[in-house]
């Protein structure tokens, strides 16, 4: 199998849960503690070893091609003060990866934006990283994701065990078990099934190795779960009939990950990052004890 060196991050969404903040600003731009969101999730693809990045985005991404490009005015200041470590932290995001930009003009659902890929992709395995789950650097899944993909083929989807009355906000996979502890063999897959429906606990979060079939797959898939074009609805379709593209496994992921997909998890986002930093963490959590003491 080939070495996987694509990925491909869908950012093209209005984040409205986030609004007005993100009325003139990407909600892949919001921060977390000090980096935005969507640096996070470019350092995942760099750490596994995808050093060729397409950010799928929209109207008003611009800020997202300015954040990873050089600010040469900045580091001209920053270098006449002498400031060494910001002027690191500056030119770290333009040094993670090669990256490629592409507008996905009609927002028709996760489906259509990995589809806007193909032309950049063309017939290798590639990852999708989407930009609402950060997983923590320690936790290399990624990495585990694209080994079980050189190894087996076909295409490989991350999933997490959830509390069953939440099943009804994910993805979710019917399996099967294998001989390692944290794969499955994937079956099936619903888009969000409702209660009492779901074949497993198992959710589908926001991490994909994905076989090149997956393309001529989603260009026949219809519009599905809210009028999208759902990439879901497409694994389903390779994981019933392995002769399209290969079977569909999947990497149990029992690590950290940081949910910024809604205001409260962005939150608890921000104080779990910001607790286990070293520069940050001892002074932040003897204030966060104080605070809860005081007002719980």
């Amino acid at each position: 199998m080939r070495k996987i060196q694509k990925a491909v991050i869908p950012a093209a969404g209005l984040g409205t849960r986030f609004l007005p903040a993100t009325k003139a600003t990407p909600k892949e731009m919001l921060p977390v503690v000090d980096k935005p969101a969507i640096q996070y999730v470019v350092e995942e693809a760099a750490a596994a070893g995808l050093s060729d990045v397409l950010m799928v985005t929209g109207r008003n991404k611009r800020p997202l091609e300015d954040h990873f490009d050089r600010n040469y005015e900045l580091e001209s200041a920053l270098t006449r003060k002498g400031d060494a470590a910001r002027l690191a932290k500056v030119q770290e995001s333009n040094e993670l990866a090669t990256m490629h930009y592409v507008r996905q003009g009609d927002p028709r659902g996760l489906g259509h934006a990995v589809l806007c890929a193909e032309p950049h992709v063309g017939d290798e395995p590639f990852a999708v990283l989407l930009g609402d789950d950060l997983i923590d650097p320690r936790d290399p899944l990624l990495t585990r994701m694209t080994e079980v993909q050189e190894r087996e083929g076909g295409s490989v989807v991350a999933l997490m065990e959830v509390p069953a009355a939440m099943i009804q906000q994910y993805g979710c996979a019917a399996v099967e078990p294998t001989a390692d502890a944290d794969l499955v063999r994937v079956t099936g897959l619903v888009e969000k099934p409702e209660p009492g429906e779901a074949p497993s606990n198992l959710a589908v979060i926001g991490r994909y190795v994905l076989d090149p079939a997956v393309f001529a797959v989603l260009r026949k898939t219809g519009p599905g779960r809210g009028g999208e074009i759902q990439l879901t609805d497409a694994l389903q379709r390779l994981a019933s009939d392995e002769k399209l593209g290969g079977p569909v496994h999947g990497v149990v992921f029992r690590g950290r990950r940081y949910d910024t997909g809604d205001r409260g998890d962005y939150l608890r986002a921000i104080v779990r990052l910001a607790c286990e930093r070293e520069d940050l963490g001892p002074d932040f959590r003897t204030w966060l004890r104080s605070f809860a003491a005081a007002e719980l």
